[in-house]
């Protein structure tokens, strides 16, 4: 397999694995009366720097932020600029 290749797929699964486990915390510290919370900004940061899947699955495995209409369009939108713009890395790089 293409060194390059592999470099993005585990950079890719890492940070996905990141916002995965931040949803899952955000979910949890949500049920408690005056927890710090991680702000919205910060979770749609994250989707745009590449963990856009990990956010998304956090999303339905934990149904957090699953009534807001900008976390359900949101996140699909940027998980498909996410796998566009590591296609065009990847190509950019190999060439």
């Amino acid at each position: 397999m293409d060194k390059i290749f592999l470099s993005i797929i585990i950079f890719f699964l890492a940070i996905n694995a990141a916002a995965f486990f931040i949803m899952i915390f955000d979910k949890s510290q949500s049920r408690k009366a005056g927890a710090g919370r991680i702000s919205e900004g910060t979770l749609f940061f994250m989707a745009t720097f590449f963990g856009s899947v990990g956010v998304f699955l956090g999303m339905l495995a934990s149904r957090h932020k699953t009534n807001k209409l900008h976390f359900i369009l949101g996140i699909p939108m940027l998980a498909v600029e996410n796998c566009a713009l590591l296609y065009l890395i990847y190509s950019y790089i190999s060439s």
